[in-house]
């Protein structure tokens, strides 16, 4: 009894000794901290409105087409653009997404492309899809306990009938994953248990392995909150880190585990000592090899600047923070009333416990010195 109570001071006063550290950190941040001395945005320049960089002119461009052709009912172009992705089942997704969104105005094309292409997985995938976010809209975001009876009866009789669609398209295109994304997606929601749930997870992976978009959905399933645990989220999301291609985002799913235990308030000493520090480091090696323009990079730079800072990796963190540039809108930093000072203030923390010196006036980049 002895030592575990010497061994709870010790620990106790170690995180004491961190807090100090941090804060006198944070106030140097505040006061001494010249962002582009260390390569780093001037504090004026913070942009809280966006989490990176807009998407070139000529996506945009191309995104836009699209929409104002399915808003004019011409569902042509949708289709094309999505089978234009090929087998990149991750981009095939992601406009499958946009497509979405577009419905989200006004779905007359989709209904008209249903009826035009009966045969064609990606608009019956679309659809099955729909299904799922109409059942979602209705329960709301809110734990169960907080969800009327009413709405909940009407989410729980949609989802199967989702599912059900979903497998109907899974039909028309065996190879085609986006389905399966449809259904994990749903799982959790219709109350599928662990072995039903791994149907449809092996369903998935057969066809897409490292499917960005279906990881993360069988990530929340996993998660204490629905059918899992913390410790097999997390087990889940260091499989698909250990798993991931390079060059793929995949292992980034590790800090949506870290923040699901953030949520519920365990994350706890997850982040603490050499075991815990390794999977951040595995995250930020992995991270560095997918390409500059991945659409999902500035969100996990930010995430990873975080847990890293969290951890105790300050010199990794301060390393995002220079990849992130003059970005802060998206959490963690949306999460607090001023962003833009909440962000400011992690990057000058990271500075000062890195112990990292100020660049040469050469090598300082021309953005932060101008």
């Amino acid at each position: 009894m002895t030592y575990l109570i010497l061994g709870l001071l010790i620990v106790g006063g170690y995180a004491a000794v961190l807090r100090v550290r941090q804060t006198k950190a944070r106030n140097w941040a505040l006061t001494g901290f010249d962002a582009p001395a260390y390569g780093l945005t001037p504090r004026d320049r913070l942009d809280p409105r966006r989490a990176g960089p807009p998407p070139p002119p000529h996506r945009r461009r191309e995104s836009q087409a699209v929409a104002d052709a399915a808003w004019a009912g011409n569902w042509k172009p949708a289709a094309a653009h999505v089978e234009a992705a090929g087998q990149d089942w991750d981009e095939r997704w992601s406009r499958l997404e946009l497509l979405d969104s577009v419905a989200d105005r006004d779905e007359g094309w989709l209904k008209a492309w249903r009826a035009a292409d009966p045969g064609n997985c990606d608009a019956a995938a679309l659809e099955a899809l729909r299904m799922v976010h109409a059942a979602w809209a209705i329960r709301g975001s809110g734990y169960a306990h907080e969800v009327p009876e009413e709405d909940m009866r009407a989410f729980r009789a949609m989802l199967p009938a989702a599912v059900g669609a979903a497998r109907r398209a899974a039909l028309l295109d065996p190879a085609n994953p986006a389905p399966w994304v449809v259904m994990v997606s749903a799982a959790r929601g219709a109350r599928y248990t662990p072995e039903q749930f791994e149907e449809l997870w092996r369903g998935l992976v057969e066809r897409a392995p490292f499917h960005y978009a279906g990881h993360w959905q069988g990530l929340q399933y996993w998660c204490a909150k629905w059918f899992g645990s913390d410790k097999k989220m997390l087990a889940f999301a260091k499989r698909a880190m250990k798993d991931a291609p390079a060059g793929s985002p995949l292992p980034g799913l590790y800090l949506h585990a870290l923040h699901e235990l953030e949520l519920r308030g365990t994350l706890g000493t997850t982040l603490d000592g050499e075991l815990g520090k390794q999977p951040v480091r595995k995250v930020a090696a992995a991270l560095a090899q997918v390409r500059p323009d991945d659409d999902r990079l500035p969100l996990l730079r930010h995430r990873l600047a975080y847990y890293a800072g969290r951890a105790g990796l300050h010199g990794i963190a301060l390393e995002q923070f220079r990849a992130i540039g003059p970005w802060c809108g998206c959490p963690p930093w949306t999460d607090t009333d001023d962003p833009a000072l909440a962000f400011h203030l992690a990057r000058g923390a990271a500075v000062r416990l890195s112990g990292a010196r100020p660049l040469p006036p050469e090598l300082r980049p021309k953005a932060a010195q101008e």
